[in-house]
């Protein structure tokens, strides 16, 4: 027997904005019942679990234990451009003078997420 991850949870202050945030970057649905002041949401992924925003009233204080990496359709640099666009903000800067690495942002709430090369920018880099 073994188990099956239903959803990735995240504590936020507002689920209804964060999960907002998150179904505009992942290009995804939010759950049709989620309303603005909605203490639970979550953003439908087509694949896999469900992300889970929980109400909790505490603000994010330390560096995320466990975050979400995102692989663009587009270039590296594009989503990055359009994810700060949606309200993220840049943290740090992992990418290599030969275009390895990644770009840490983080949500409006400040949790971290990273944004890797797209699958054709890897398999340029490796001809």
């Amino acid at each position: 027997m073994v188990s099956v991850v239903q959803n990735v949870a995240v504590d936020c202050v507002d689920a209804y904005e964060l999960a907002r945030f998150w179904s505009e970057a992942l290009g995804c649905p939010p759950h049709p019942e989620n309303k603005p002041g909605d203490a639970e949401t979550a953003v439908n992924l087509p694949e896999g679990p469900l992300l889970y925003f929980n109400q909790v009233p505490e603000r994010k204080t330390i560096k995320n234990r466990i975050h979400l990496c995102l692989r663009p359709d587009t270039s590296r640099e594009e989503e990055v451009e359009r994810l700060l666009g949606l309200g993220a903000t840049f943290v740090a800067d992992r990418r290599e003078p030969d275009g390895a690495g990644w770009a840490v942002l983080a949500d409006p709430e400040g949790n971290e997420f990273c944004v890797l090369r797209s699958a054709a920018e890897r398999a340029a880099m490796s001809s």
